[in-house]
């Protein structure tokens, strides 16, 4: 039995990871720690998890922790990259939610998250956790940065596409929605009922934080060719999903897109290539792990590919339970079996 602990628990992130690994039957959390409801009980913070778990929030220096196989840090950036080589140096595999081992120049990590901690030995022995990219890298890794929830959308879906060198990399266009719960559990003005109900807007125009990720990894998977990228994404009034809809030049205009991408994800689980014409929702892959993509050619010649995911799922926690089971040489799937929620 893994035994797992998770920092940073009282965020949205922090109790789905703790909901599915309850049902995962290779996982026994521990540890869930919080700096402000240190002492509490799980079950009455989270009352969907009453009677079922006795756990309390400890404090994040308390020494369960160390007794884990598997930290998972829920936390903000800066938290892990301070902390995370203490449990490394005892041998326990680390897997952070936030963005501290995800841009590989410390540059770019002081340019776009303002923090100066930067350090290259725990980088340099990380894995980007793409699960379907780099699941090789994963089995090996002892130091995981899990991705972000945009870049996850727009990387599978771009993913065969370029390896197989089918698109313009000069001009990607990527216009993304997503819930109101990717901006967390903290107050925000923004985020209440009366700031987001009935209204839709773009935010992060001038530049987001998961721009220069996914152009880093649009990079990687073209071998190093210059990517000409737009990334602007939009809050739209749900709580939960997320929808990306990329517009990009095919270099062959009579590629037959849905055959490739097709045999592309024929045997992963978690990614699923919609039918010809059928376009993917959010509330198909509401509270599962699942992808879903599809691709069509528009009047005018652009091929438009969208994606949707569960951003608090397989651009977060289940994406990082994902990496958890390879890592651990577990089946894949382990408790990640919950299909999209319809109404």
């Amino acid at each position: 039995m893994i035994k797992a602990g998770i920092i940073g628990g009282t965020g949205y992130t922090g109790v789905e990871l703790l909901r599915l690994l309850h049902n995962h039957e290779g996982v026994e959390v521990i540890a869930i720690s919080s700096r402000s409801e240190a002492g509490q009980l799980v079950g009455d913070f989270f009352p969907s998890l009453a009677g079922q778990t006795d756990l309390a929030f400890t404090a994040p220096g308390d020494a369960i922790l160390n007794e884990c196989d598997v930290i998972f840090f829920a936390t903000p950036h800066g938290v892990a990259m301070k902390t995370a080589s203490s449990f490394i140096d005892k041998g326990i595999k680390v897997i952070d939610l936030g963005p501290d081992f995800r841009l590989r120049d410390k540059d770019e990590y002081a340019q776009w998250y303002g923090l100066e901690n930067f350090q290259d030995d725990l980088l340099a022995s990380s894995v980007y956790g793409l699960s379907e990219i780099n699941r090789e890298q994963i089995k090996q890794a002892q130091l995981i940065g899990n991705p972000g929830c945009f870049p996850t959308t727009v990387l599978l879906a771009l993913k065969p596409l370029i390896e197989n060198k089918l698109i313009n990399l000069s001009s990607i266009i990527v216009d993304s929605k997503t819930g109101v719960s990717g901006a967390g559990r903290g107050a925000n003005q923004a985020m209440l009922l009366c700031e987001a109900s009935e209204s839709i807007k773009a935010y992060g125009v001038s530049g987001h934080r998961h721009y220069p990720e996914i152009k880093q990894e649009l990079s990687l998977l073209s071998g190093g060719e210059p990517i000409g990228l737009t990334f602007i994404p939009h809050l739209v009034p749900m709580i939960r999903g997320m929808e990306s809809t990329i517009y990009v030049d095919l270099l062959d205009t009579d590629t037959d897109v849905q055959s490739v991408l097709e045999a592309a994800y024929k045997d992963e689980h978690f990614v699923t290539v919609m039918g010809a014409g059928v376009v993917p929702e959010t509330r198909s892959v509401k509270s599962s792990n699942f992808c879903q993509i599809a691709a069509q050619k528009a009047v005018g010649g652009k091929l438009i590919i969208t994606s949707v995911i569960d951003n608090l799922i397989k651009g977060a926690a289940g994406q990082a339970i994902q990496n958890m089971n390879i890592m651990f040489g577990l089946d894949e799937k382990s408790g990640l079996s919950s299909i999209g929620l319809l109404p």
